[in-house]
């Protein structure tokens, strides 16, 4: 039984209760609303019911109680102040039932307009529109059909391929050619589509109407699409959905009524000035869908002047009072301007770091502020190749550039081909004539999306940006035929596998894959494009904010580079010295000769011949990055993977050998070697003799390398340079191991080192987790600790990359247990509490001692803000991921300096 609290609580609130910080409660939509209604913008009125009520339903099935009570409150107040009825057969009063959640989710959950008609109604709504029986049937058919989809998952074809069948009876592709006896027609045939799925008659109570489309949209919060999009976008699942019904406004009324959707900078590049789509006598799914190609926001001043210079003065309010890019979506009815949503708008990469540049520039922001409203994924996309066009290849066909990037792929015609093939390692373009909400998992397997309908704000567009997936839309010259699974163009036809290329900054489609080019913000970043000089914004806004960054973070970002020329792009990439130099890449090649003389050698004398053919090669590697490096810390580890790695398979080798004994041949150095092989052979040998353990086992190995880095160091310094190596031991489990070596290590040292004035620093490699639980032992004989957290999270889960990956993780991010892999970002409750152990029990025991990451998280955007929170003094990554890390690094001192503020 419901208590009195319960039924108490507060479920349902008008607009005017309302305002944007209540998110979390009203979702985006609903708190927008909230806020424009008390702005005394021309919000048509409404209510809200919250998130929690959403909540409450997910999880018994029902209705909190209360709910239904509120509901009836709010819709008579809305029915007094409208002085109208839900579906009154005179006069109705008819509502919009939307979804609306905290982070906008573009197309992913429902929305059912028109709720209220019926056979009766019907008939009041054509009287109240001045007799325009057209514009009622029209909106009949457009709620059974959405209501049926939505609702009751009635299949959107059969709807879609009756109005082809009308359109096409009429000689026409265009809907407005329809008339209201075409139009009556669809209803009656909607109505038997209706009852042919649900078994029952389209429901005439607008009150059911009204609850089933709630219910609808509270259960759309779990639809396939919007799990999906939730995990693309890394949005927590137990959020919910707020539901908005909001009073109807019709754009669908004739020529003087219509909808759009406007920004107050261009989204796609961030220039300022008038930018939306304007579609007359429509209802607004028409703009989104792409059904019907749109005209630019600016011809509307032309079509209804004073509607257009009044949305132009609203437009301006709304982006000074949010202090960003506004999304707006607007009716005009009978040259009435309503407003029905706001929010901050999605952007692409490169509008991001123009606008937040704009915004400074403006007064309306602080150059803190743009730092936070720009990201690391968003300037990794930013450093993509770009076509080179001066290979002779022309565009056979033009649209909308609706999100940047170059993609060239495979033509696919539908999503689950998209998905396929993608799967099988192709790059895919998915071609459709506009995408729906059911197409999401297409297009995030796309490389790129084509459409032949639409414009800037049509769910491709929307979506694709969101994702910084390439993106053409409206490239009305291409004629998709999605069931012959063939598009022509240009007198051309192009079936399903065959290569294209779109550019999604000029909307230009090639065909044939294109090559490309360095974008110009790599050129910046690799110092070969002065910003001063550049002619793109682009390029002088990422400078700006980069620098702001670089002069606002705490923590220091390297590189990981093995050999002279990676740590020479690393320092031009900005990188403040190297985290990780992997000598065992050292190793390969034309040195594997040399290794199998170590590994196969039986006497101490063959081994410190091996190692002796081993030293120079391995000085004049690291003198190489010492020079590159001049000044700055390299972190050095000593050899870490099995050397069973740098011989043939076992498997091989034991066929081999018995082929070329049976043929007669010698088979004594293969005999040793196939000895060897299987001497070394372990049955997991990512646990086995490898890191310390190795350099215990084989005399001399890590001898050889401590002084092949000492030497080196020396000579780089008495050429003039300054070299500032660091000796990390890996895999250490116990401070023994860390103490054995490190004792053979300082006397080399100190007889190489001399008087020369280097400095070597030894310490270790965190990735055991026994290691990070004894932190504090180890510490004692460790100048500095790196957290080498692919192997931490293989261990600390007890997973094998190599294995788990392509076996179960898929399964994990499907049921949620998983929202993104533990190799990608660190896993803050697991691996990050021993992180958080390590780095605290080791500063305990050495007050001063180093900290650093040198996995691939060092370059993640959101394990930078948490190894910068557990107070680690340095990330390092591939040096491509470089300026990421620093613009991040800069973020998260700049949110903590917010949050310690507040």
């Amino acid at each position: 039984m419901a208590t009195q609290e319960t039924v108490d609580h507060k479920y349902v609130y008008d607009f005017a209760e309302g305002n944007r910080d209540l998110k979390d409660l009203l979702g985006g939509k609903g708190a927008n609303l909230a806020e424009m209604t008390n702005l005394g913008l021309p919000v048509p009125p409404g209510f809200t019911i919250t998130t929690e009520a959403c909540k409450a339903y997910l999880a018994t099935g029902e209705e909190p109680a209360g709910l239904a009570g509120q509901i009836e409150a709010h819709l008579e107040s809305l029915e007094r102040g409208m002085g109208r009825r839900l579906g009154d057969p005179d006069d109705p009063l008819l509502v919009s039932v939307r979804s609306g959640a905290k982070f906008s989710m573009p197309g992913m959950m429902e929305t059912v307009l028109n709720v209220g008609l019926n056979d009766r109604s019907v008939v009041g709504l054509a009287a109240r529109a001045g007799g325009n029986e057209r514009f009622a049937w029209d909106s009949y058919r457009r709620l059974i059909q959405m209501f049926g989809k939505t609702v009751c998952e009635v299949p959107g074809e059969e709807f879609e391929h009756v109005l082809d069948e009308a359109k096409r009876a009429r000689g026409t592709t265009d809907d407005l050619d329809l008339d209201a006896d075409d139009l009556h027609g669809l209803v009656d045939a909607y109505k038997k589509i209706f009852l042919k799925h649900t078994g029952r008659d389209f429901p005439q109570s607008p009150r059911e109407q009204l609850d089933l489309a709630i219910r609808a949209v509270f259960e759309s919060w779990n639809a396939e699409r919007a799990v999906l999009y939730r995990r693309q976008e890394r949005i927590p699942a137990d959020l919910g959905t707020a539901v908005n019904v909001v009073a109807m406004v019709f754009g669908n009324l004739g020529p003087d009524s219509g909808t759009g959707v406007a920004f107050t900078r261009d989204p796609a590049s961030g220039a300022q000035g008038i930018y939306g789509d304007y579609l007359a006598n429509a209802q607004g799914e028409d703009v989104v869908a792409g059904i019907r190609n749109t005209v630019p926001l600016q011809e509307l001043e032309s079509i209804d002047k004073r509607s257009y210079d009044e949305l132009l003065g609203i437009m301006a309010r709304l982006e000074g009072h949010y202090r960003d890019l506004c999304d707006i979506e607007f009716t005009i009815e009978r040259g009435k301007l309503w407003m029905l949503q706001t929010r901050v708008g999605k952007r692409t990469a490169a509008a991001a770091f123009v606008i937040a540049g704009q915004l400074v520039d403006e007064g309306l922001i602080d150059l803190d502020e743009a730092l936070h409203r720009v990201n690391g994924a968003q300037l990794a996309q930013l450093m993509f190749p770009r076509f080179r066009l001066d290979h002779g290849f022309e565009p056979v066909a033009k649209g909308v550039g609706a999100s940047p990037g170059a993609a060239s792929g495979k033509v696919v015609f539908t999503s689950a081909r998209a998905v396929e093939l993608a799967g099988e390692g192709e790059a895919v373009i998915l071609v459709r004539r506009e995408t729906n909400p059911d197409d999401l998992d297409g297009m995030i397997a796309a490389r790129g999306i084509l459409t032949s309908r639409g414009g800037k704000t049509s769910h491709a567009a929307v979506v694709a940006r969101g994702m910084g997936k390439t993106c053409v839309s409206g490239a009305d010259e291409i004629d998709v035929n999605v069931p012959a699974r063939r598009l022509t163009v240009a007198g051309q036809s192009v079936s399903e596998g065959d290569v294209i290329s779109i550019d999604g900054t000029t909307g230009k489609v090639y065909l044939g894959e294109v090559p490309v080019m360095p974008s110009e913000v790599v050129r910046y970043f690799e110092g070969t494009l002065d910003p001063a000089e550049a002619d793109d914004a682009l390029v002088k806004a990422v400078h700006r904010i980069m620098t702001h960054a670089d002069a606002t973070r705490r923590l220091t970002v390297r590189a990981n580079a093995d050999t002279g020329a990676d740590a020479a792009r690393a320092r031009r990439f900005g990188a403040q010295g190297i985290g990780l130099c992997r000598t065992e890449h050292m190793f390969l090649g034309d040195r594997r000769e040399l290794v199998e003389r170590l590994i196969l050698a039986r006497t101490d004398t063959d081994r410190s011949d091996a190692l002796a053919a081993l030293l120079p090669l391995q000085r004049d590697d690291f003198v190489a990055i010492f020079r590159e490096m001049d000044g700055l810390p390299v972190t050095v580890r000593l050899i870490d993977p099995p050397l069973h790695e740098f011989l043939p398979p076992l498997e091989q080798l034991a066929v081999d050998f018995a082929v070329a004994q049976e043929r007669g041949e010698d088979v004594a150095k293969e005999e040793a070697l196939l000895a060897a092989v299987r001497r070394m052979h372990e049955e997991n040998p990512m646990l086995g003799l490898r890191g310390v353990r190795l350099g215990l086992v084989i005399p001399g190995l890590f001898a050889m390398q401590v002084r092949a880095i000492a030497e080196a160091a020396v000579r780089v310094t008495r050429e003039g340079a300054s070299a500032c190596p660091e000796i990390m031991v890996p895999l250490v489990g116990a401070v023994q191991e860390l103490e054995t070596v490190r004792a053979e290590a300082e006397k080399i040292i100190a007889e190489v080192v001399g008087d020369s004035g280097v400095e070597v620093l030894i310490g270790t490699m965190i990735e055991v987790p026994r290691a990070a639980l004894t932190a504090g032992q180890i510490a004692e004989a460790a100048e500095f600790f790196s957290f080498g957290t692919n192997d931490l999270t293989q261990m600390g889960w007890g997973f094998s990359r190599d294995d788990v990956e392509g076996a179960f993780f898929w399964r994990y991010l499907e049921l949620g247990i998983f929202g993104i892999s533990p190799f990608e970002s660190i896993d803050r409750d697991g691996v990050g509490r021993l992180v958080r152990i390590a780095a605290e029990e080791g500063r305990a025991a050495r007050p001063g001692l180093k900290l650093g990451v040198c996995g691939e998280h060092g370059g993640d955007p959101e394990s930078v803000h948490f190894f910068h929170s557990v107070g680690l003094d340095y990330v390092s990554c591939s040096p491509f991921r470089v300026p990421v890390a620093r613009l991040e690094a800069g973020r998260a001192a700049v949110e903590t300096a917010g949050s310690d503020s507040r």
